[in-house]
């Protein structure tokens, strides 16, 4: 449980800033201008925004956590350690399988598209637009870099 050790860790500042639903029954609603967005964990690459709708990423149980990516952004190859069961709310993720990044073997997905990958799934993605993404799943949530030196987190 290593990976979702560190994750729990840069989440932890994350979490208390982020729009966040302490009670697992709790009545949640959010309008598109109530969100509160904050940088993401220092797990991603740099430059990319989060914000915790429902849930607790770094604890058992159900989450819902967005992503805005800016033009340029990409995550290198990894796997989560749970259900990665992702949204495309708004722009074009380019999504890719495998251990090893090729941008050739993308394949686009638009606003409205939607992914489920098993645990342990090598995938990566690039992004050439500003790019919303919802992720509902169980946590705890983790991300594991295929190649470690790929991980944001060793560079700091």
């Amino acid at each position: 449980m290593k990976i979702a050790s560190i994750f729990a860790v840069g989440l932890i500042g994350f979490c208390g800033a982020a729009s966040l639903a302490l009670a697992e029954d709790a009545h949640t609603i959010f309008a598109p201008g109530d969100i509160k967005w904050v940088e993401a964990p220092k797990v991603l690459p740099a430059g990319a925004q989060a914000a915790v709708l429902f849930g607790n990423p770094t604890k058992k149980g159900l989450f819902a956590l967005r992503l805005k990516v800016p033009s340029g952004y990409a995550i290198p190859p990894h796997t989560h350690p749970g259900y990665e069961v992702v949204t495309i709310l708004s722009g074009t993720a380019k999504f890719g399988m495998g251990k090893t990044a090729d941008r050739s073997a993308t394949k686009a997905l638009a606003a409205g598209s939607f992914f489920a990958l098993p645990p342990g799934t090598a995938h990566f993605v690039y992004f050439d637009d500003e790019t919303v993404l919802q992720i509902n799943t169980n946590g705890p949530w983790g991300i594991k870099y295929v190649n470690p030196a790929d991980d944001p987190q060793k560079s700091q």
